[in-house]
């Protein structure tokens, strides 16, 4: 799968981090990731009218040159209804994930309910925070895929803060078989592909955090808590 990007961004340091999260977590996952970085609105504009091809944008509020990044998203999705709706968490890393994310369940014909609502403050490096939150939401997506052709398949995303600490929900419909060992939740793929339960995991460890994952028959749900 290939996806077409375009970062706006008028700062180059963060412009630069954003495209390396995007082109580690696409690498990561075997994803062609074409990443177009812009500075402003005009500069976009004039490349966007004349091809209209990307799948997801990164924008910032604050561009410039008279129009804020709302108002372009604004003029965009009034001409081309494809793009993504841009999430705007204030964290433009977790943005970034977020919006791909979305993108791809949507493209799925997934039904997809965000919340996020970040704290002005985080403990959590953005690297991490977007490792996890990416592992949870590939996890999610591909469960929902394992379900039944004609079976209504759902993702609903929580991000916010309870008791004090940072509070990762994702809950999804799926339709494998559940692989438990010892209490503990494995992977049902390839061996080399099962890392993510991993990943999620350590990173909640090394800050401490705590990961609580149940299921039904047809849902599961991951819960994460890290300290503030």
């Amino acid at each position: 799968m290939s996806l077409k990007i375009a970062v706006c961004e008028d700062d180059p340091t963060q412009a630069k981090n954003m495209k390396r999260l995007l082109f580690d977590w696409s690498g990561e996952r075997g994803l062609a990731a074409v990443i177009r970085s812009y500075d402003g609105c005009k500069a976009f504009l004039t490349d966007w009218m004349q091809k209209m091809d990307f799948d997801l944008l990164l924008l910032d509020i604050d561009l410039g040159g008279g129009m804020n990044g709302m108002e372009l998203a604004r003029r965009i999705r009034r001409k081309d209804v494809r793009i993504s709706k841009v999430i705007e968490t204030g964290n433009l890393a977790l943005d970034a994930i977020l919006n791909s994310k979305i993108s791809m369940a949507r493209a799925k014909e997934i039904e997809v309910n965000v919340k996020v609502v970040l704290p002005p403050e985080l403990s959590v490096a953005d690297y991490d925070l977007c490792i996890l939150l990416g592992n949870l939401l590939d996890n999610a997506i591909e469960g929902c895929e394992s379900q039944k052709e004609g079976e209504k398949s759902f993702l609903r995303v929580y991000v916010g803060v309870l008791r004090e600490q940072l509070y990762l929900s994702v809950v999804n419909s799926y339709g494998a078989r559940i692989k438990k060992e010892n209490g503990r939740y494995r992977s049902v793929k390839a061996s080399h592909r099962g890392l993510g339960l991993l990943s999620i995991d350590s990173i909640a460890a090394r800050y401490h955090g705590y990961v609580n994952r149940k299921n039904d028959e047809s849902v599961f749900a991951t819960e994460v808590l890290l300290p503030l």
